[in-house]
């Protein structure tokens, strides 16, 4: 009771008349009839003049409020929207005042942590598009310079020579489309442009496909890649060119950070969830800060060896956000010095008839 502005101030005029009318009650009986008529006269001017210092005391209260509401959206403007904002009169369950204080209160917040995250986003935007940029540059740059070679000393290479020079540019050329098509392909899981066209197939022979895909590249490194799965497995319900996709990111990601003399284990298990897919590798692992990063596209694990090996970094944002629009996530372990394992479920087609 007594919550809302309007019956604050009812209450108040009307307890001062009230108090008026007890008065006058008990004087009349008490006076003679011309005593009673100055009283009476007396009274209406002091209601009169009562009211409006109720008047004048409600509206200062009132305004007081206001005002210091109004100075605390001006010093919020006036601090660029950064600073937060703390009124006295705030108050959920208060009047219409106390409610607009605390309304404005949580709006300011809002604000204040939406202005820091574009900021922030911005700022790794930037960082994303120089990183990127120098990672582009690098293959471009060696392309041109095997080609140019190939210009200035046309007829004086031997047939070896040429071969090789066209082989580095076709390599450099094929990192470079590689790129390109990260880029592309994050930009439209993005913006949810990326529609799934799941169809039945045995995830087994998918996860075989890919790893021989990979032996000469991984023999090449010294590395081992081995595919596990011991019980017949149901087929599962997905997009197949997604899946593998997803596959060959974390396969990739790896061998990257793999050293030679390492092992790469893709595994294959029943599970209450479907059917999950599991990569682990003997790599070098990661800290349990980095876990919660490494999916983000602006996040670079390791600036200097990434520049080097001529990847953008997008491989796990693409492979998230993949399992993502077939209704799961990948999930990480990892320990510095032991290894990385990420894990992902897939939809079986039995459950889903179920």
């Amino acid at each position: 009771m007594f919550k809302t502005l309007y019956s604050k101030m009812l209450s108040s005029l009307l307890l001062a008349f009230l108090l008026l009318a007890a008065l006058a009650f008990t004087m009349d009986w008490m006076l003679s009839n011309e005593q009673l008529h100055k009283l009476i006269i007396q009274l209406v001017e002091g209601a009169v003049i009562f009211t409006l210092a109720m008047a004048i005391i409600v509206f200062f209260l009132v305004t007081r409020r206001l005002r210091d509401l109004a100075n605390a959206i001006d010093a919020f403007r006036n601090s660029s929207f950064s600073t937060p904002v703390k009124l006295k009169s705030s108050d959920p369950d208060g009047d219409e005042i106390d409610r607009l204080g605390f309304v404005f209160e949580q709006m300011a917040q809002r604000m204040i942590e939406q202005l820091q995250s574009i900021q922030t986003v911005d700022l790794q935007r930037r960082e994303l598009l120089a990183n990127i940029s120098h990672d582009l540059r690098t293959p471009l740059a060696s392309m041109r310079g095997y080609l140019e070679t190939l210009l200035l000393k046309e007829g004086e290479l031997t047939p070896e020579e040429h071969h090789h020079y066209l082989e580095v540019a076709a390599k450099q050329s094929e990192r470079l489309s590689k790129m390109v098509g990260d880029l592309f392909q994050l930009t439209k899981l993005d913006a949810n442009e990326v529609v799934i066209n799941p169809e039945n197939f045995p995830i087994s022979e998918l996860v075989q496909d890919v790893a021989q895909k990979f032996t000469l590249l991984a023999e090449k490194k010294g590395l081992r890649i081995e595919v596990g799965f011991t019980e017949p497995l149901p087929l599962v319900s997905a997009d197949i060119g997604l899946i593998e996709r997803v596959l060959e990111n974390l396969i990739e990601n790896a061998l990257r950070y793999t050293a030679s003399g390492g092992l790469i284990r893709v595994s294959l298990e029943r599970g209450d969830a479907g059917v999950s897919v599991g990569i682990a590798d003997t790599g070098r692992g990661m800290d349990a800060s980095e876990l919660d990063m490494i999916f983000d596209r602006y996040y670079r694990a390791d600036r200097a060896k990434e520049s080097d090996s001529g990847h953008a970094g997008l491989g796990l944002a693409i492979a998230q956000r993949v399992v993502m629009l077939h209704g799961s996530s990948i999930r990480v372990e990892s320990k510095r010095g032991i290894g990385t394992r990420f894990s992902f479920d897939l939809p079986v087609v039995s459950s889903l008839a179920d």
